[in-house]
């Protein structure tokens, strides 16, 4: 392992369901894996929808982000993977609510598919 990369996992958010951190430290960026809707507690999807799932991504990505002492107004860059485009008039708002002013760079795309049938999964990069 390069002595300069810092692995990450952190102990609020879901573990991992493959061979991979939570995020990786490199200097002052934090990469952050993607983030599908499971309950930390069981290690389920969250019962829902579109929206219940969103609010779930949005918070195990805050559980890393804290674990490393940040905060979504230190997010640089998302990428939000959707199984269905016709979703994004429901996630903006929430998305939107959970940057608050803050306006990172962001990319969305419709995939074919998630991991464990999940409707949204979100990663992002963040500044420390």
């Amino acid at each position: 392992m390069n002595a300069d990369i810092q692995l990450i996992n952190a102990p609020a958010a879901p573990k991992a369901i493959g061979p991979y951190s939570h995020a990786a430290r490199v200097g002052d960026l934090l990469f952050c894996s993607g983030q599908i809707p499971l309950d930390p507690a069981t290690m389920q999807l969250i019962p829902g929808g579109i929206a219940e799932q969103t609010r779930q991504v949005l918070a195990n990505i805050q559980a890393v982000l804290e674990c490393e002492g940040a905060n979504f107004s230190q997010v640089a860059k998302t990428t939000v993977f959707l199984a269905d485009m016709a979703d994004f008039p429901v996630v903006n708002p929430l998305y939107a609510e959970a940057f608050g002013e803050h306006k990172p760079a962001r990319s969305t795309v419709q995939v074919a598919g998630l991991p464990l049938g999940a409707l949204i999964e979100i990663e992002c990069i963040v500044a420390l």
